[in-house]
């Protein structure tokens, strides 16, 4: 998260704490942040504006609460956003994946990372259900690229429905890619879709390895529909470290954690190898 002035370090880290107050909390208010960090009202204002901007909290009146667990940003906003770590995380899973290996890889901005991330491979075959990631990787001709069939989402590219789950219930592959819109603290997979959701789970039910692909801003985030645990991934691909409680919850979970310039794998077991394997 960039400062607009003063220490950018300082507000950096003061914006990761200011989010980790409202998770627990759920409402912050700006004379309790003023104090909490001795700093001017000003100055918290214009922290709370720039991580609204981001769409990481939701403005109120004195103060700052978590964004809508209804309603998700807008998929040109989402693109915006954290483009960097996104691309980080999409070169992390891309170096997971071997040539000749068979995939699934689902709806959001961090799985088209992911599809850019992979055009240097060989011998691909994917499943997809996003428009955005079939026009990726479409044109190389070493690969091949399914679509599935169902209704498709204007606001983004993405294709639900029965079709779509009769498509993917056809497959056993390699590895399924999917993104997210929240992780909560009890390990709860979250998203704002019924449908959406419905999709990732016959991903996860046919892969026999599950990469989650997300960016540091899901933990703790809320969204209203339940996809599922974080015990039915195998790998969890990320720009920062999780919170301590979190990270063990996902250890405990037996989830590899995997952070963009480093990896936390599980204590007594190596790196990750490149070629697939069953869970």
């Amino acid at each position: 998260m960039r400062a607009r002035g003063g220490d950018t370090a300082h507000a950096e880290g003061r914006h990761e704490r200011i989010l980790e107050l409202v998770r627990r909390q759920g409402f912050v208010s700006i004379e309790a942040l003023a104090r909490h960090f001795s700093v001017t009202p000003q100055t918290v204002r214009r922290d709370i504006n720039q991580l609204c901007e981001l769409g990481v909290l939701r403005r109120y009146h004195g103060g700052a609460g978590l964004p809508s667990s209804v309603q998700n940003l807008a998929y040109r906003e989402r693109q915006g956003l954290w483009h960097q770590e996104k691309q980080a995380i999409g070169q992390l899973a891309a170096s997971l994946i071997p040539d000749d290996a068979s995939l699934f890889i689902n709806i959001g901005t961090t799985t088209e990372e992911v599809a850019k991330a992979l055009m240097d491979h060989r011998g691909l075959r994917v499943i997809t259900n996003n428009l955005h990631v079939a026009a990726t990787m479409s044109p190389n001709p070493d690969f091949e690229v399914i679509l599935a069939g169902g209704v498709v989402r204007a606001r983004d590219g993405g294709i639900v429905g029965e079709a779509t789950l009769d498509l993917i219930r056809q497959f056993k592959v390699d590895f399924g890619i999917i993104g997210i819109s929240g992780i909560d603290a009890d390990g709860s997979l979250l998203d704002f879709d019924y449908r959406e959701v419905r999709v990732a789970q016959a991903i996860i039910s046919n892969s026999r390895r599950v990469l989650l692909v997300a960016d540091h801003t899901k933990f703790g985030r809320d969204a209203m529909v339940r996809l599922g645990r974080m015990a039915q991934v195998d790998d969890l691909l990320t720009d920062h470290e999780p919170p301590a409680d979190m990270a063990e919850m996902l250890r405990e979970a037996g989830v590899r954690i995997h952070v963009a310039g480093m990896s936390l794998a599980m204590p007594d077991e190596p790196a990750e190898p490149a070629a697939a394997t069953d869970p």
